[in-house]
């Protein structure tokens, strides 16, 4: 079924590219078994710790799921998370078109919330920014708390699509989002940057004034973007070391 796998270096990646095209062509599709450890083994000519190792990767991916017993089996098809084993350049370009979509959506968010949120809502979103500050106190990167925060502006809107979206887009974007916060985490300055520009984007909410809203959230994101313009190389090439995992959206 596979050809050898040789080379000098990342032979897990590249036996884990192997599975993950087999998966996403359709040659192996929901339900199938992936073949045994030993198995892979002989075929691809590595050692069961490197099968180990890329069947790892694939899970954490979502494409397949290990059953106590039985072996490892293709999951159906979900969100894939932003891929930031490809090169820098690369990696660079998908979290600004990122933060593109968001600075739409999350300013059309905002503007509703602003002529829809309850005092309830207020204080949800008062407690989904303090969460971030305790994440980040505890030596977290605060990129879960902060894609809580801007869904909690969306479930005040009481748009259930929007909801739904915004959850999609949080899903799809966790690594992205991830990789702002660290780049923010650098900088006093810029941590202190986006405390302010969320509590301006509330603050707005609460008053009622959905064209200040609207015009805190994408400012925020235009924000955020110029703050990623700003990180060197030296940045950029840390960020395929980043936890950035798709987690199953909340």
């Amino acid at each position: 079924m596979f050809t050898k796998v040789d080379g000098p270096v990342r032979l897990a990646d590249r036996v884990a590219a192997m599975l993950a095209d087999e998966i996403e062509s359709g040659r192996l599709t929901t339900g199938d078994k992936l073949p045994t450890e030993v198995e892979l083994v002989k075929q691809l000519g590595v050692s069961r710790t490197v099968i180990r190792e890329a069947v790892s990767r694939l899970s954490s991916a979502g494409l397949v799921e290990a059953r106590q017993g039985r072996g490892v089996f293709v999951l159906p098809p979900r969100t894939r998370p932003l891929d930031l084993d490809a090169d820098t350049t690369d990696t660079k370009a998908k979290v600004l078109q990122i933060v593109e979509v968001r600075r739409a959506m999350e300013g059309e968010a905002a503007e509703l919330a602003a002529t829809r949120a309850t005092a309830d809502d207020h204080a949800r979103m008062r407690q989904a920014l303090a969460a971030i500050d305790a994440a980040v106190a505890a030596g977290g990167d605060g990129a879960d708390e902060d894609l809580a925060f801007h869904r909690s502006i969306a479930e005040s809107t009481g748009n259930t699509v929007m909801v739904s979206t915004l959850r999609y887009l949080g899903e799809v974007s966790r690594g992205g989002i991830r990789v702002t916060r660290a780049n923010e985490a650098r900088r006093d300055d810029f941590y202190d940057a986006v405390r302010e520009e969320h509590d301006s984007i509330l603050t707005a909410i609460e008053q009622g004034n959905p064209k200040a809203a609207r015009t805190a959230a994408r400012r925020h994101l235009e924000h955020a973007a110029t703050r990623l313009q700003k990180a060197g190389p030296e940045f950029w090439n840390t960020t395929q070391d980043l936890d950035v995992d798709l987690d199953t959206a909340e």
